[in-house]
């Protein structure tokens, strides 16, 4: 289960619809304790894939992670997953993100239709890797 305040969902939320027709993304700061993940705030960072392919591609680089390590460390957090906008798609992983997907983390995608977003999903990857389960998201 993953638990997000409903300020920072809409945050996130936010985000992805100001990237619109583009995929726009970020890292889940929060804690982790027994099998649970809190998100506690999101960081938003630039797609780095090239400007072509933005529109179904999203790139976080090594330097946007530890740049993410960082920020976490300094505010007594973790990173605990990734986000990121699937415009006019839904909001499931697709194979591309399998491939770049680490398990432990939380995946949250958004759909944003039309500028909108729809709906948001998390996931989890599997740790054989062969596909993901949804993981419940809470908010308060």
């Amino acid at each position: 289960m993953l638990t997000i305040p409903s300020n920072v969902l809409k945050a996130l939320q936010a985000h992805g619809e100001s990237t619109y027709p583009n995929e726009g993304a970020g890292l889940l700061l929060g804690q982790a304790a027994d099998g649970h993940k809190t998100v506690v705030d999101i960081l938003v960072l630039p797609n780095r894939w090239g400007s072509e392919e933005q529109y179904h591609r999203f790139l976080l680089t090594p330097q946007d992670m530890l740049t993410g390590e960082k920020e976490a460390a300094k505010r007594g957090l973790d990173i605990i997953g990734i986000f990121h906008s699937h415009p006019d798609h839904v909001a499931e992983p697709s194979g591309f993100d399998r491939d770049w997907a680490l398990p432990w983390y939380s995946y949250i995608i958004s759909t944003v239709e039309k500028g909108r977003t729809t709906i948001s999903r998390s996931w989890l990857l599997k740790e054989d890797h062969s596909g993901y389960d949804e993981e419940e998201i809470v908010t308060r």
